[in-house]
């Protein structure tokens, strides 16, 4: 009985040309961390400035959720209305207690 030998894969199996939804997510993910990292170790002027870029990026992010969530609630209203309502009756039965 002949064995085939197993070797460990090398970089020449890898296909990078893939345009797969789990490809783009992986680019897109990397993008992010690489960008996260880079934020992480760039010089401060001050305290006071990194706050301020901190606030800024919240506030940013803040904006753009809000933006979405009006995109949502403008594409289907009565599925808003019905989560609102959901939510409500929670919490005034939390409230009530």
């Amino acid at each position: 009985m002949t064995q085939t030998p197993i070797a460990p894969p090398s970089p020449d199996d890898i296909v990078l040309e893939d345009d797969s939804l789990t490809h783009r997510l992986d680019v897109e993910a990397d993008a992010l961390m690489a960008e996260g990292e880079r934020r992480s170790f760039d010089r401060v002027d001050s305290l006071r400035g990194a706050v301020k870029a901190d606030a800024s990026r919240v506030r940013e992010g803040l904006e753009d959720g809000l933006v979405q969530a009006r995109e949502r609630i403008r594409q289907s209203p009565e599925r808003a209305t019905l989560y609102a309502l959901g939510i409500g009756v929670i919490v005034g039965m939390l409230l009530r207690r």
